[in-house]
């Protein structure tokens, strides 16, 4: 088990009350971990920003405790500080995970020479198989090339999650760094757009309510090399991805996606809110004909 394949960044069930229900998080993992290559637990769709630290630790023993073992498993270990980071990492490590989601920390904004000592300090500490997150317009900070080169150079950094949206840097990091890390796609609207650039690994958000669609295209696109049927079912999936990337509701969508798959998992926390009818109304339309009811 690696990082390629389908992973899916788990959505983080809510009671009416506000708190986490974490059987329905087992549940939801356990459901999707035959269906996709791997999960992770802390991603930005599990609004991890949005939990305390011990929330974050309970997802992952409860996540660990439902499918440990039968899948691979990512903790997005991400924090404002360095030290935050490795005590999510070593709480994650000491639930069996299997790997680990870094991104540079979010609304620090350190300097590209900050940010390498950062993810220096983190692979010293933890020792694990790392996937770097690039999101800069989350955290304020993009991994650049300098630093890139040099983590590179190390066993554990092995692949990276590219989410600028920016396609000529999809290029780049396919023509640069091809040989030296899994690229993974990170903007799920271009997801066809990475697999023809060489990515062999897909973390998509709406996998979580639409796992096996998720696994066609990327089966079709970078197992099998027939683009012809890549393009078909990127098709079928594009105006959702797309309402999901631009809609400025990302979550909102994917929380109500595991609803109309048949798993309520609750509203977002605030600040966030939930969809409109209309908007409700459009997604259903779109999402419907690909959902599979077992």
């Amino acid at each position: 088990m690696s990082f390629q394949g389908v992973h899916t960044p788990l959505v983080t069930p809510f009671n009416t009350d506000g708190g986490i229900n974490h059987d329905l998080l087992g549940k939801h993992a356990a459901n999707l971990a035959g269906k996709v290559a791997g999960l992770g637990v802390g991603g930005t769709t599990g609004e991890y920003y949005a939990l305390s630290f011990d929330e974050r630790v309970q997802t992952f023993n409860s996540v660990a405790s439902a499918v440990g073992g039968k899948t691979y498993l990512t903790a997005g270990i991400n924090a404002t500080t360095t030290q935050e980071v490795i005590r999510l990492g070593w709480e994650a490590k000491r639930a069996g995970f299997s790997a680990l989601l870094v991104a540079a920390p979010y609304y620090a904004q350190p300097t590209q020479e900050e940010l390498l000592q950062h993810l220096l300090k983190v692979d010293d500490s933890l020792d694990m198989p790392i996937m770097l997150y690039n999101f800069p317009a989350r955290t304020g900070t993009a991994i650049s090339d300098q630093v890139l080169e040099v983590v590179l150079e190390r066993p554990n950094f092995i692949a990276m999650k590219e989410s600028t949206g920016d396609v000529s840097h999809l290029h780049h990091l396919a023509t640069h760094f091809a040989n030296k890390l899994v690229l993974s796609c990170g903007m799920d609207d271009q997801a066809l757009e990475f697999f023809v650039w060489g990515a062999r690994s897909w973390v998509a958000g709406a996998s979580n309510f639409l796992p096996e669609a998720h696994t066609e295209l990327f089966d079709a696109c970078v197992k099998r090399g027939d683009f012809e049927t890549g393009r078909r079912l990127m098709a079928q999936l594009l105006p959702i991805l797309e309402l999901l990337e631009r809609s400025g509701k990302f979550i909102q969508h994917v929380r109500y996606g595991c609803e109309l798959a048949g798993m309520p998992v609750g509203v977002a926390r605030e600040p966030l809110g939930t969809l409109t009818e209309e908007e409700r109304s459009v997604f259903a339309q779109l999402v419907k004909p690909l959902l599979r009811h077992e």
